[in-house]
């Protein structure tokens, strides 16, 4: 019997709708409901993705069909993630046991997968953070270099984060710092350490906080900016290492298509923020005010080891992405902010 992954037929290489009238209904399109015409696409341009749902992810899969990609989504619940990006067509899907099948043969493997980090930390939920980051990383390496090698992905990008510095309101940290000794660092260090170990080129992306309405840090303040109850998180001292998703997208693209790039990569804007201007900024783009900040204590009774993903922070400077020459579309908060929010 066919497996759900076999069945699979994709409908992401297309001639321009113009050329075939009766594809003007049909084809791929973005989350804005905007039709993607896909051209010259070549054999093997296939990507996997895990973590194809989440915020980072939904972003980067239209934009990796624009330019010709066949996007190969990774996921544990195929049905659900088939809801979650029910907007976008001509995506293939395969569960854990049809890993391998949707990883061999592809022009890269991009790893995206792990659970949310600013909830309320138990054990339960600390142990879960740091499983569902490793699990998946060693699944996909181990499918990686069990391959032949005519069939290995050339390409292997996977998350991290910037939590991999640990936190500090004075130090400036890049790729060549050292990391940090709290629970995210010692984390983001085994993560980036499994993934090392795929026998392919390795990308790894300390990513920053992303910037988007559609989730993430940013999507659970605009509520309240919009109340009229917005303000900074703690003191507002604390830094603000951010990304416009967009960038995030970009930086994953140029990885990508980029043999040159390989190692370790910070995914943050070059001009980091404190807290304090974050919130006036986009109290600015919303036209709200930005004073009434959010105490320490009430966060720490919300989310109590957890807090520190928003209460402490880290100044991080994305130099190796510069070097490789990526143009950053959005390098100053303020005008990131209002492009998010008109």
């Amino acid at each position: 019997m066919p497996t759900a992954w076999s069945r699979a037929q994709s409908t992401a290489c297309r001639i321009p709708h113009s050329l075939t009238p009766r594809h003007r209904s049909s084809g791929p399109r973005n989350f804005h409901g905007r039709r993607i015409v896909v051209v010259n696409c070549q054999a093997g341009q296939s990507v996997a993705v895990a973590g194809a749902t989440g915020l980072i992810g939904s972003g980067l899969v239209p934009r990796l069909q624009e330019e010709g990609y066949e996007v190969r989504v990774l996921t544990r619940d195929a049905p659900t993630a088939r809801d979650k990006l029910s907007r976008i067509r001509g995506l293939r899907f395969a569960e854990p046991p049809e890993w391998s099948a949707a990883v061999a043969g592809t022009v890269g493997v991009i790893n995206l997968a792990g659970e949310p980090i600013a909830t309320r930390w138990s054990p339960t939920v600390k142990a879960e953070v740091k499983r569902s980051r490793l699990q998946t990383t060693n699944r996909l390496v181990a499918i990686m270099n069990g391959l032949p090698e005519a069939q290995r992905p050339p390409a292997f990008i996977s998350a991290s984060a910037v939590g991999y510095y640990g936190t500090s309101e004075r130090a400036t940290f890049n790729e060549q710092s050292g990391g940090g000794t709290d629970f995210l660092a010692e984390v983001c260090k085994e993560w980036e350490s499994a993934a090392q170990r795929a026998n392919t080129r390795v990308v790894i992306l300390r990513n920053g906080i992303v910037l988007s309405k559609e989730g993430g840090a940013l999507g659970r303040m605009i509520p309240m900016f919009s109340l009229f109850a917005g303000g900074p998180l703690g003191s507002g001292q604390q830094w603000c290492s951010w990304i416009h998703r967009d960038d995030v997208v970009g930086i994953l693209m140029a990885a990508l298509k980029d043999e040159q790039w390989s190692g370790v990569y910070n995914a943050t804007a070059p001009s980091p923020v404190r807290m304090g201007q974050l919130c006036s900024e986009l109290g600015a783009a919303m036209g709200r005010p930005a004073l009434l900040p959010v105490p320490d204590f009430a966060i720490r009774l919300l989310l109590g080891e957890g807090a520190t993903v928003v209460l402490d922070g880290q100044r991080v400077l994305p130099l190796r992405a510069q070097e490789a020459g990526y143009d950053f579309k959005f390098s100053q908060v303020g005008d990131a902010l209002r492009q998010i929010m008109s």
